[in-house]
Protein backbone atom coordinates (compact mmCIF):
# COMPACT_ATOMS: atom_id res chain seq x y z
CA UNK A 1 0.00 0.00 0.00
CA UNK A 2 1.34 3.40 -1.01
CA UNK A 3 1.90 5.62 2.02
CA UNK A 4 0.59 9.17 2.16
CA UNK A 5 3.57 11.52 2.36
CA UNK A 6 3.53 14.44 4.80
CA UNK A 7 5.49 17.57 5.69
CA UNK A 8 4.86 19.45 8.95
CA UNK A 9 5.65 23.13 9.44
CA UNK A 10 5.39 24.86 12.81
CA UNK A 11 7.64 26.99 15.01
CA UNK A 12 6.37 25.18 18.10
CA UNK A 13 8.40 22.00 18.63
CA UNK A 14 5.67 20.57 20.86
CA UNK A 15 3.21 20.78 17.99
CA UNK A 16 5.68 19.10 15.64
CA UNK A 17 6.26 16.32 18.15
CA UNK A 18 2.53 15.79 18.61
CA UNK A 19 2.05 15.53 14.86
CA UNK A 20 4.94 13.09 14.52
CA UNK A 21 3.54 10.96 17.32
CA UNK A 22 0.08 10.71 15.78
CA UNK A 23 1.04 10.26 12.15
CA UNK A 24 3.78 7.69 12.65
CA UNK A 25 2.00 4.58 11.41
CA UNK A 26 1.82 2.32 8.37
CA UNK A 27 -0.41 4.73 6.40
CA UNK A 28 1.91 7.74 6.49
CA UNK A 29 5.47 8.71 5.67
CA UNK A 30 6.78 11.92 7.23
CA UNK A 31 9.21 13.46 4.75
CA UNK A 32 10.29 16.58 6.64
CA UNK A 33 9.51 18.83 9.59
CA UNK A 34 10.38 22.52 9.32
CA UNK A 35 10.01 25.68 11.38
CA UNK A 36 10.13 28.42 8.74
CA UNK A 37 8.40 29.29 5.49
CA UNK A 38 11.46 29.33 3.25
CA UNK A 39 12.40 25.77 4.15
CA UNK A 40 8.80 24.69 3.73
CA UNK A 41 8.61 26.07 0.18
CA UNK A 42 11.91 24.43 -0.73
CA UNK A 43 10.95 21.01 0.63
CA UNK A 44 7.41 21.03 -0.79
CA UNK A 45 8.63 21.96 -4.27
CA UNK A 46 11.40 19.36 -4.12
CA UNK A 47 9.69 16.45 -2.35
CA UNK A 48 6.11 17.06 -3.56
CA UNK A 49 4.33 15.62 -0.51
CA UNK A 50 0.71 14.53 -0.64
CA UNK A 51 -0.22 16.67 2.36
CA UNK A 52 1.29 19.60 4.27
CA UNK A 53 0.13 20.42 7.78
CA UNK A 54 1.29 23.93 8.56
CA UNK A 55 0.88 27.01 10.72
CA UNK A 56 0.35 30.35 9.01
CA UNK A 57 2.69 32.07 11.45
CA UNK A 58 6.14 31.09 10.20
CA UNK A 59 9.46 32.93 10.23
CA UNK A 60 11.31 34.10 7.07
CA UNK A 61 8.04 34.06 5.10
CA UNK A 62 4.50 33.57 6.32
CA UNK A 63 1.99 30.90 5.44
CA UNK A 64 0.25 32.97 2.78
CA UNK A 65 3.52 33.43 0.92
CA UNK A 66 4.01 29.67 1.16
CA UNK A 67 0.57 29.06 -0.36
CA UNK A 68 1.44 31.38 -3.25
CA UNK A 69 4.74 29.55 -3.85
CA UNK A 70 3.68 25.89 -3.99
CA UNK A 71 1.57 23.86 -6.39
CA UNK A 72 -1.74 23.33 -4.60
CA UNK A 73 -2.99 21.06 -7.36
CA UNK A 74 -0.32 18.53 -6.34
CA UNK A 75 -0.15 19.04 -2.59
CA UNK A 76 -3.08 19.29 -0.18
CA UNK A 77 -2.63 21.81 2.63
CA UNK A 78 -4.13 21.65 6.10
CA UNK A 79 -3.67 24.75 8.27
CA UNK A 80 -3.63 24.64 12.05
CA UNK A 81 -3.18 28.11 13.47
CA UNK A 82 -4.02 30.40 16.37
CA UNK A 83 -5.19 32.99 13.82
CA UNK A 84 -8.96 32.79 14.25
CA UNK A 85 -10.06 35.97 12.45
CA UNK A 86 -12.55 35.21 9.68
CA UNK A 87 -10.50 37.19 7.17
CA UNK A 88 -7.46 34.96 7.63
CA UNK A 89 -9.54 31.79 7.49
CA UNK A 90 -11.45 32.84 4.37
CA UNK A 91 -8.28 33.96 2.61
CA UNK A 92 -6.54 30.65 3.33
CA UNK A 93 -9.53 28.62 2.13
CA UNK A 94 -9.91 30.76 -0.99
CA UNK A 95 -6.25 30.12 -1.83
CA UNK A 96 -6.84 26.36 -1.80
CA UNK A 97 -6.37 25.19 1.80
CA UNK A 98 -8.40 22.02 2.31
CA UNK A 99 -9.01 22.38 6.04
CA UNK A 100 -8.41 25.09 8.63
CA UNK A 101 -8.38 24.31 12.35
CA UNK A 102 -7.82 26.67 15.25
CA UNK A 103 -5.15 26.04 17.88
CA UNK A 104 -5.30 24.37 20.28
CA UNK A 105 -6.63 21.69 17.94
CA UNK A 106 -7.93 18.20 18.61
CA UNK A 107 -5.39 15.83 17.06
CA UNK A 108 -7.97 13.07 16.51
CA UNK A 109 -10.22 15.42 14.54
CA UNK A 110 -7.25 16.70 12.55
CA UNK A 111 -6.31 13.16 11.63
CA UNK A 112 -9.89 12.46 10.55
CA UNK A 113 -9.78 15.47 8.25
CA UNK A 114 -6.53 14.24 6.74
CA UNK A 115 -8.15 10.84 6.15
CA UNK A 116 -11.08 12.62 4.47
CA UNK A 117 -8.70 14.43 2.14
CA UNK A 118 -7.00 11.15 1.22
CA UNK A 119 -10.37 9.49 0.49
CA UNK A 120 -11.55 12.39 -1.67
CA UNK A 121 -8.27 12.50 -3.57
CA UNK A 122 -8.46 8.77 -4.23
CA UNK A 123 -12.01 9.08 -5.54
CA UNK A 124 -11.01 11.98 -7.79
CA UNK A 125 -8.14 9.89 -9.08
CA UNK A 126 -10.48 6.99 -9.83
CA UNK A 127 -12.86 9.28 -11.68
CA UNK A 128 -9.99 10.73 -13.70
CA UNK A 129 -8.71 7.25 -14.53
CA UNK A 130 -12.17 6.08 -15.53
CA UNK A 131 -12.82 9.07 -17.76
CA UNK A 132 -9.37 9.00 -19.35
CA UNK A 133 -8.91 5.25 -19.71
CA UNK A 134 -12.35 3.75 -20.39
CA UNK A 135 -12.47 4.68 -24.07
CA UNK A 136 -8.85 3.62 -24.61
CA UNK A 137 -9.51 0.26 -22.96
CA UNK A 138 -12.67 -0.33 -25.02
CA UNK A 139 -10.76 0.51 -28.19
CA UNK A 140 -7.94 -1.93 -27.42
CA UNK A 141 -10.37 -4.76 -26.66
CA UNK A 142 -12.32 -4.02 -29.86
CA UNK A 143 -9.10 -4.15 -31.91
CA UNK A 144 -8.17 -7.50 -30.37
CA UNK A 145 -11.62 -8.93 -31.13
CA UNK A 146 -11.39 -7.74 -34.74
CA UNK A 147 -7.95 -9.32 -35.06
CA UNK A 148 -9.00 -12.70 -33.69
CA UNK A 149 -12.32 -12.70 -35.56
CA UNK A 150 -14.96 -12.28 -32.85
CA UNK A 151 -17.97 -10.52 -34.44
CA UNK A 152 -19.63 -7.69 -32.54
CA UNK A 153 -23.20 -8.86 -33.12
CA UNK A 154 -23.02 -12.03 -31.03
CA UNK A 155 -23.89 -11.95 -27.34
CA UNK A 156 -20.59 -13.46 -26.28
CA UNK A 157 -18.76 -10.42 -27.65
CA UNK A 158 -20.29 -8.20 -24.99
CA UNK A 159 -19.83 -10.73 -22.20
CA UNK A 160 -16.24 -11.51 -23.19
CA UNK A 161 -15.37 -7.82 -23.30
CA UNK A 162 -16.81 -7.36 -19.81
CA UNK A 163 -14.90 -10.43 -18.56
CA UNK A 164 -11.59 -9.05 -19.84
CA UNK A 165 -12.24 -5.66 -18.22
CA UNK A 166 -13.00 -7.39 -14.90
CA UNK A 167 -9.82 -9.48 -15.17
CA UNK A 168 -7.77 -6.33 -15.80
CA UNK A 169 -9.29 -4.50 -12.84
CA UNK A 170 -9.14 -7.53 -10.55
CA UNK A 171 -6.67 -10.14 -11.87
CA UNK A 172 -7.43 -12.65 -9.12
CA UNK A 173 -11.03 -12.95 -10.34
CA UNK A 174 -9.80 -15.34 -13.03
CA UNK A 175 -9.32 -17.90 -10.24
CA UNK A 176 -13.02 -17.63 -9.40
CA UNK A 177 -14.43 -17.62 -12.89
CA UNK A 178 -17.48 -19.75 -12.08
CA UNK A 179 -18.23 -18.40 -8.62
CA UNK A 180 -17.49 -14.73 -9.22
CA UNK A 181 -16.72 -13.64 -12.79
CA UNK A 182 -19.72 -15.19 -14.56
CA UNK A 183 -22.20 -14.18 -11.83
CA UNK A 184 -20.86 -10.59 -11.84
CA UNK A 185 -21.43 -10.29 -15.58
CA UNK A 186 -24.80 -12.05 -15.34
CA UNK A 187 -26.00 -9.60 -12.71
CA UNK A 188 -24.97 -6.62 -14.82
CA UNK A 189 -26.80 -7.88 -17.92
CA UNK A 190 -29.76 -9.45 -16.08
CA UNK A 191 -29.09 -12.99 -17.24
CA UNK A 192 -27.74 -16.23 -15.77
CA UNK A 193 -24.14 -17.24 -15.15
CA UNK A 194 -24.58 -20.35 -17.30
CA UNK A 195 -25.75 -18.24 -20.26
CA UNK A 196 -22.71 -15.98 -19.82
CA UNK A 197 -20.41 -19.00 -19.84
CA UNK A 198 -22.02 -20.48 -22.97
CA UNK A 199 -22.03 -17.18 -24.85
CA UNK A 200 -18.33 -16.56 -24.13
CA UNK A 201 -17.48 -20.12 -25.18
CA UNK A 202 -19.42 -19.59 -28.42
CA UNK A 203 -17.55 -16.35 -29.15
CA UNK A 204 -14.19 -18.12 -28.80
CA UNK A 205 -15.42 -21.02 -30.98
CA UNK A 206 -16.47 -18.55 -33.69
CA UNK A 207 -12.96 -17.08 -33.75
CA UNK A 208 -11.37 -20.51 -34.09
CA UNK A 209 -13.85 -21.65 -36.72
CA UNK A 210 -13.00 -18.58 -38.80
CA UNK A 211 -9.46 -19.94 -38.98
CA UNK A 212 -7.64 -16.80 -37.83
CA UNK A 213 -5.16 -18.77 -35.76
CA UNK A 214 -2.18 -17.00 -37.36
CA UNK A 215 -3.64 -13.63 -36.36
CA UNK A 216 -4.17 -14.89 -32.83
CA UNK A 217 -0.61 -16.15 -32.50
CA UNK A 218 0.77 -12.93 -34.03
CA UNK A 219 -1.28 -10.90 -31.58
CA UNK A 220 0.32 -12.56 -28.59
CA UNK A 221 3.77 -12.68 -30.18
CA UNK A 222 4.17 -16.44 -29.79
CA UNK A 223 2.56 -19.56 -31.21
CA UNK A 224 0.00 -20.11 -28.50
CA UNK A 225 -2.48 -22.33 -30.29
CA UNK A 226 -3.00 -24.49 -33.34
CA UNK A 227 -6.24 -24.88 -35.30
CA UNK A 228 -6.96 -28.11 -33.45
CA UNK A 229 -6.84 -26.67 -29.96
CA UNK A 230 -9.06 -24.02 -28.47
CA UNK A 231 -8.45 -22.27 -25.15
CA UNK A 232 -10.95 -22.50 -22.36
CA UNK A 233 -12.90 -19.37 -21.50
CA UNK A 234 -10.63 -18.71 -18.54
CA UNK A 235 -7.45 -19.24 -20.54
CA UNK A 236 -8.52 -16.83 -23.28
CA UNK A 237 -9.71 -14.14 -20.84
CA UNK A 238 -6.49 -14.41 -18.82
CA UNK A 239 -4.33 -14.32 -21.97
CA UNK A 240 -5.92 -11.14 -23.30
CA UNK A 241 -6.06 -9.46 -19.87
CA UNK A 242 -2.39 -10.27 -19.21
CA UNK A 243 -1.37 -8.87 -22.60
CA UNK A 244 -3.22 -5.63 -21.90
CA UNK A 245 -1.83 -5.31 -18.38
CA UNK A 246 1.72 -5.77 -19.70
CA UNK A 247 1.04 -3.08 -22.27
CA UNK A 248 -0.25 -0.75 -19.58
CA UNK A 249 -4.01 -1.00 -20.05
Amino acid sequence: MKKTTLIFADEDKNVINELIKNFSDEKFEILETVSNGEDLIKHVNTLKPDIVIMDLVLSKCDGFKVLESIDLSQTNVVVQSSLSIDGFINKALSMGVKYYCIKPFDIATLKERVEDIIAIKKEEGNQYFNAKSANHLEEKITNIFITVGIPAHIKGYQFLREAIKLAIAEPEIINSITKKLYPTIAEKYDTSASKVERAIRHAIEVAWNRGKIENINNLFGIKVYSSNEKPTNGEFIALVADKMLIEGA
